[in-house]
């Protein structure tokens, strides 16, 4: 009880670090997509269906997500919170708002300025995590359904879930980039070593963001 009561009592802070985690994390999107070394797995399915349908890529997150919103309301609703609602709704459009921007500022970039947006847009959005995890108001559309098929269907670990839920969406987007007329040797600018290092590498670096920056910031 006290803890609940600790959550209601920090509310308005922790609103703002959901949404405060969900901008850094989309600008860092836009970055990675400036890299196109690899993004990370639920964005690569989004990159190949962004290729195969022809509308805004932030309209299409939202209604992607919709049919994720939908199947953890009909499965576990325990998950869905406030930043679940500010992640649907603002981090496609801010992502495809950042990506043209950063476009007008890095033009052509050389494979070095590559790397380095790569390394920028890792460390952004262990930040961004950092605090949209630590504000625990819900998680994305996406991060549920692990979740769920683990704790509410009781199927696996959850490490293990991840991991084919990653890989699927990973095999997903390939699959609908090629089937919208992508050439074979772009694949890695959806599906590369920036996808290898947001599946399997983040954890350590959100964990220190954590510690030494968010939840001192709750807390204060």
């Amino acid at each position: 009880m006290a803890f609940s009561f600790n959550k209601i009592d920090k509310l308005p802070r922790r609103v703002a670090m959901s949404l405060f985690g969900v901008i850094i994390c989309a600008i860092s999107v836009g970055i990675f997509k400036i890299a196109a070394l690899g993004v990370d797995p639920f964005q690569s399915f989004m990159a190949g269906l962004d290729a195969l349908i022809p509308i805004d890529f932030g309209t299409l997150y939202m209604i992607t997500n919709a049919v994720l919103l939908l199947f953890s309301l009909i499965f576990d609703r325990h998950y869905i919170g406030i930043a679940t609602f500010i992640n649907l709704f603002l981090l496609g459009y801010i992502t495809e708002f950042s990506y043209k921007f950063f476009q007008t500022v890095i033009v052509d970039p050389s494979i070095a300025v590559r790397v380095i947006c790569l390394i920028v847009g890792v460390v952004i959005i262990c930040f961004g995590s950092a605090f949209y995890m630590t504000a625990d108001l819900g998680v994305s559309t996406y991060d549920a359904v692990a979740l769920i098929i683990v704790n509410t269907w009781k199927k696996g670990k959850f490490q293990y879930v991840r991991i084919i839920t990653d890989l699927v969406c990973v095999i997903l987007g390939v699959v609908l980039f090629l089937m919208a007329g992508g050439a074979v040797s772009k694949i890695p600018t959806i599906a590369g070593i920036g996808t290898i290092i947001t599946a399997f590498f983040m954890g350590p670096v959100i964990e220190f963001f954590n510690v030494h920056i968010a939840r001192p910031f709750l807390n204060k």
